[in-house]
């Protein structure tokens, strides 16, 4: 195992500014609630937050479309050899992970609002499929989702790793850049029916002390 040196922390503020979603259980929710394709939410809080798996994921995609390296099986990149597998991790050869990527909660502001409103702030959106034709609904194709919606904030928190010989430099450029293409693409799902657009703000590393 290479030798840890350094270790940086990013943070910023992501906003969303077409409604967000990132599907939750329905084992979860309380009587009364959404039955049907829920936004994930804190279990303790109900709030909704944004899994770091999720925003890793994403990132790590689009450098992998950026670089051409999409997995024809549908995976993520496993090679073991490049800047994206180093950065990301890969099984293959046990590569250790460099990009660490918390939760993302909502921001002070956010969380209060939310707390103390009387109603559910997210939104529910109905959407069906049209007949081309006719210009009615196709039978049984209305689908109720719940989305985070557009103006709400989040923390961001990302931990960057650097062992011995690595070039902080360069996996801080991949991060910036991962970043910049999501702002250019969508987070969750149904982002080519606009979903999902967001924004981040005051993006920053800072090096933090190991000891």
């Amino acid at each position: 195992m290479s030798k840890l040196e350094k270790i940086f922390r990013a943070s910023g503020t992501l906003e969303v500014l077409t409604g967000l979603r990132i599907g939750g259980t329905k084992s979860s929710l309380d009587i009364g609630g959404m039955d049907e394709n829920p936004i994930i939410r804190h279990p303790l809080t109900n709030l909704p937050y944004i899994p770091g798996s999720s925003l890793k994921g994403k990132m790590r995609c689009l450098l992998e479309q950026k670089e051409g390296k999409w997995n024809q099986e549908g995976g993520p990149c496993d090679c073991g050899n490049c800047d994206i597998c180093s950065l990301f991790g890969a099984m293959r050869n046990r590569t250790p992970t460099r990009l660490i990527v918390r939760d993302s909660f909502l921001t002070d502001e956010w969380e209060k609002r939310w707390a103390e409103s009387k109603d559910d702030l997210a939104e529910i959106k109905t959407e069906t499929a049209i007949n081309r034709r006719s210009g009615a609904a196709l039978k049984r194709s209305l689908r109720t989702q719940e989305r985070i919606p557009p103006g709400v904030k989040f923390n961001l928190e990302l931990i960057l790793r650097i062992f011995k010989n690595d070039d902080p430099e360069k996996y801080k450029k991949m991060i910036n850049t991962a970043l910049d293409l999501l702002q250019k693409d969508y987070l969750g799902s149904s982002g080519t029916r606009g979903y999902g657009k967001v924004k981040i703000e005051n993006f920053k590393f800072e090096e933090v002390p190991i000891k």
